[in-house]
């Protein structure tokens, strides 16, 4: 495909997007009616509708509407492309620009792209940051794995990706965190990966599970397991703990027995998790406005009513989990997003319901010192008296 026909392919599934498809959904649905499209095609598309959705109003102002045609012209504005070469109605290309939309001139301030709704509690969260940090949000992400501890070294596995073609850079203060930094999709095809050496998984939760205590022979208790990630971090750093993976939606746990079996790990599901844990991981779900770089379409499609959903059943799998934890015990609260309402107001109305459990600590990580926006606060919970 050309780079106009891309542009007039990225034009249809935004318009798709935009009147309420999924962007996974959008975009699957296209490639499946455009088999001609090579694997090039399809991850310079991605690309493209991706980068427009992280910054979808700042483009639709640069383009003149918030349409795909719109955000495409912001797009090529933004780059510096000649659209009279990308918008010329020849053979699979965009029709050519109107007069208006040529004539059309961009707002010396172009918005934040943030929802109208949500910038009030985005600046109230991160305070000086907010902008600097909404602005990081509109770039694309970085790919982070994390080195199974349990197998390897990070120097090795380093190296074994090396011999793959695939580039990266360790973390400082964390190596067994590599950053790629170069031939990203060559990743999930490497013997390194296939034999277990790293798993894919972004820095803040990387940094996250390696704050968290953990000894040999502790029970450890994954609550919102998902797809394991955390579970086999876990299990990587300590593999004489016991670690238990649970979540109430079981087939989003489906690979996690294979992912295990890949890294040589011990992990069990439970479908009704009991008895008394040395630590409790909850990594709830969010708003997940942490990871806004990696789901642009989410960003958009949050609504107010769907928060206030979140944030109760936040509360309710917290008060869940109490009866889990042994006196001593830690509960690891955990979220993708950078919103008070979530993380440190959740933690301080929990702790007024149950007063026997103390902060230890509390960590909000930002695209400006780790990789994708996460929360971690980190509670004991004391006997109770009486």
């Amino acid at each position: 495909m050309t780079p106009a026909a891309r542009i007039a392919a990225a034009i249809g599934v935004l318009d798709d997007i935009l009147v309420g498809a999924p962007a996974e959904q959008a975009l699957l649905r296209w490639s499946r009616a455009s088999r001609f499209a090579g694997s090039g095609d399809r991850a310079a598309l991605r690309d493209l509708v991706f980068g427009a959705l992280r910054q979808r109003d700042s483009l639709a102002a640069l383009g003149g509407g918030l349409s795909g045609r719109g955000l495409m012209i912001g797009h090529a504005r933004a780059q510096g492309l000649r659209l009279s070469q990308l918008f010329t109605g020849e053979g699979h290309a965009p029709a050519p620009l109107t007069a208006a939309e040529d004539a059309h001139v961009p707002p010396q301030t172009l918005p934040d792209d943030l929802p109208d709704w949500l910038r009030p509690a985005w600046h109230q969260a991160l305070g000086d940051d907010a902008p600097t940090v909404a602005q990081a949000m509109t770039a694309r992400a970085p790919v982070w794995l994390r080195v199974n501890l349990s197998r390897t070294d990070p120097r090795a596995a380093a190296a074994a990706l090396q011999a793959a073609g695939i580039q990266t850079q360790p973390w400082p203060a964390l190596p067994s965190a590599l950053c790629v930094t170069a031939n990203e999709r060559a990743v999930a095809r490497s013997a390194a990966y296939r034999d277990g050496l790293v798993e894919l998984q972004d820095l803040s939760p990387q940094l996250a599970c390696a704050r968290l205590p953990l000894s040999e022979g502790d029970r450890v208790l994954d609550f919102c397991a998902g797809g394991g990630g955390k579970a086999l971090a876990l299990a990587s750093r300590q593999p004489n703990a016991r670690v238990v993976a649970h979540d109430r939606s079981a087939p989003r746990m489906a690979d996690l027995p294979a992912r295990a079996a890949r890294a040589g790990l011990r992990i069990a599901i439970d479908a009704r998790p009991a008895g008394s844990f040395d630590l409790v991981v909850t990594d709830v779900p969010c708003s997940g406005s942490g990871t806004w770089r990696r789901t642009p379409d989410a960003k958009w499609r949050l609504t107010p009513a769907q928060l206030s959903e979140l944030l109760a059943v936040q509360g309710q799998i917290l008060d869940q989990v109490v009866p889990l934890l042994r006196p001593g015990g830690h509960l690891a609260y955990m979220t993708c997003s950078v919103l008070s309402a979530e993380n440190d107001d959740q933690i301080a109305a929990f702790c007024q319901r149950h007063p026997h459990f103390t902060l230890v600590e509390r960590n909000l990580w930002t695209p400006l010192e780790a990789s994708d926006g996460f929360y971690m606060a980190l509670l004991r919970a004391e006997a109770q008296s009486g």
